[in-house]
């Protein structure tokens, strides 16, 4: 749902340019054409492999995914909340039963519309960390479990889907003094060492300043990972 490629040839190149001007900044290094490459199913990566990351857009927000270790791959995805017709059927299609239930549950009160951005956001951002499509979404992990009739944010790998290294996944909303309000999730596999997980560095920007965008205010909702016990898990909040 987010529009990951622009309209129009020169607003691509307005982009391209500026997240890669982003991205030497996050980086510290200067990054020509030829210091990112595409993979056979057109995800761009950097090379030399020491550092990876992803970049997602929608409304007016851009948004940047960065982490560094030559075994680290990332994945983000970022939506811009506003009502949207049909996000109960498309539940009901790609999401699992706990997944939709919580949508479904969501819908009936106020600001409804967030989890069902919470779960695409999360299932997006992990197709873009794999190099997957949307008709992948049905092989994502689950996010949702059901515990004493409450809905807690867990993570639930599929056996077609299991890896060897960790996986987590960072949920923010980002809101802005104009209302403008957006769910961004990022996701990481991988290790810095064998018992540390990380966080991704992000950054984000808007297509009317095309600058570094400091005046969103970002809250994080959850951290979720391989779930090894119930305490792991976090109870959804919106």
């Amino acid at each position: 749902m987010s529009s990951n490629s622009q309209k129009g040839p020169g607003r691509r190149e307005l982009f391209s340019a500026e997240w890669r001007r982003i991205l030497s900044l996050m980086t510290g290094r200067s990054l020509s054409g030829n210091d990112i490459m595409l993979e056979e199913n057109g995800r761009p990566y950097f090379p030399d492999g020491k550092e990876d990351f992803n970049i997602s857009h929608s409304g007016a927000l851009t948004a940047v995914s960065l982490v560094s270790g030559e075994r680290a791959r990332t994945g983000c995805d970022v939506e811009l909340v506003k009502p949207r017709a049909g996000t109960i059927r498309i539940a009901e299609e790609f999401f699992t039963t706990q997944e939709r239930d919580y949508v479904i549950s969501a819908s009936q009160k106020q600001n409804g519309q967030t989890a069902f951005f919470e779960i695409w956001t999360l299932k997006e951002c992990y197709l873009k960390l794999k190099g997957l499509t949307v008709f992948d979404m049905k092989h994502t992990p689950s996010f949702v479990s059901v515990k004493d009739g409450e809905f807690h944010f867990a993570f639930s790998v599929a056996t077609d889907a299991a890896t060897d290294t960790p996986l987590t996944f960072y949920l923010y909303e980002l809101k802005g003094a104009d209302g403008e309000w957006y769910i961004l999730a990022a996701a990481i596999e991988g290790f810095i060492e064998e018992t540390e997980r990380f966080r991704p560095e992000m950054n984000w920007f808007t297509q009317s300043t095309l600058s570094s965008q400091s005046t969103l205010h970002a809250r994080s909702i959850a951290e979720i990972k391989a779930a090894i016990s119930p305490a792991e898990t976090v109870s959804p909040n919106s």
